[in-house]
């Protein structure tokens, strides 16, 4: 059996997904070089590959979806674009590359969970097991991290935690479903900085991460340090973020069975998700026929927007271009080149 592991972290963003990441380093997983830099949102550091941060960025502008996409369909429309032998390669290509480096890859984006079908054929072009750890964090967490720390969204804070909470829905149930028959953990952010240790080793025992069961004290102290009950700034209530009762429910159910598949990886629990995602599916399809009148004014809006551009830009003709062809040609030769002359528009010797 090969040694070579990818463990992707995966999940929404703000959910605890850097503290993973950073842990699995800590104790002797490669996080491929460069990484991106640490930041008042996360001063501890992402865990976040550049070179794979870019990848997906790219892909994600060429599928036009957004990192935190509440549209179903968003799911076909990254799966295209990353689904073709070139991009596969190109993956499989840079993964050959770290492994050169190390057996065992730990490899985080909050983008990441759009490109998992992606991530698993080039693992297995390089021979490679590939393993997905879905951090879990209540809803209302996540939107109001990210309402801080990333800012408002539209024209007022109820359209940004609609928009973000529809978004996690979408996100988590989809990579609940593109996960299913994999080797895969779900770990409680909760958890994770209550006792790492208890989570954290018993995902090096089901991975079989020789980085983790052969960590050494120093690396574990290293962990506790890196570790900080406090990062968990953020504990808003649905009280604190206004959403549709029905999205609200939504939610609540969605990470019920998440929270349940954390404890039990069970068919029942898998068919759970997948009846919440078609209510979901449903849910936003009725939505979309709601705004429909909204989108037709936007774009109405936004072409008449690109044609008074167009005009403003447009080169402007002289009133002598304005005048037809046949009747200057009525004009003697003589007669035009001395109103050229006039209008400084003489043109050179010898031509017509």
């Amino acid at each position: 059996m090969t040694n070579r592991r990818v463990v992707l972290v995966v999940g929404s963003g703000r959910s605890g997904t850097s503290t993973m990441a950073g842990t699995l380093r800590t104790l002797g997983l490669h996080v491929p070089q460069p990484e991106v830099v640490a930041d008042a949102t996360n001063p501890k550091g992402f865990g976040e590959p550049r070179w794979v941060v870019d990848l997906h960025t790219e892909l994600l502008a060429r599928s036009n979806v957004q990192v935190s996409d509440a549209r179903p369909r968003a799911w076909l429309d990254t799966g295209t674009t990353s689904g073709d032998h070139a991009t596969r390669e190109r993956v499989a290509a840079w993964l050959e590359e770290q492994f050169a480096v190390a057996d065992e890859l730990v490899i985080k984006d909050p983008r990441a969970s759009w490109f998992l079908g992606l991530w698993r054929a080039a693992a297995e072009r390089c021979d490679a097991t590939p393993s997905y750890v879905t951090m879990l964090r209540p809803v209302t967490e996540v939107v109001g991290s990210k309402q801080m720390y990333y800012g408002r969204m539209g024209a007022g804070s109820d359209q940004g935690a609609v928009t973000r909470t529809a978004a996690w829905v979408n996100m988590m149930l989809h990579t609940e479903r593109a996960t299913r028959g994999q080797q895969r953990a779900f770990v409680r952010y909760g958890d994770l900085l209550d006792d790492w240790t208890q989570a954290v080793f018993a995902l090096g025992e089901a991975f079989d991460l020789t980085g983790v069961k052969t960590a050494m004290a120093v690396d574990i102290a290293e962990v506790h340090r890196f570790i900080d009950p406090s990062l968990r700034r953020v504990t808003m209530t649905w009280d604190d973020i206004g959403v549709p009762d029905r999205l609200r429910e939504l939610a609540d159910e969605t990470w019920q069975a998440l929270d349940a598949i954390a404890d039990d990886d069970s068919t029942k629990n898998q068919e759970w998700c997948d009846r919440l995602r078609t209510a979901y599916a449903a849910q936003y399809a009725d939505a979309e026929a709601f705004a429909h009148s909204t989108v037709v004014a936007q774009r109405r809006t936004a072409a008449a927007q690109a044609r008074r551009e167009a005009a403003e830009h447009a080169p402007q003709r002289s009133g002598a271009d304005r005048v037809p062809h046949a009747v200057r040609a009525m004009v003697p030769p003589a007669a035009r080149q001395k109103l050229r002359k006039a209008m400084g528009r003489e043109r050179p010797q010898g031509s017509a």
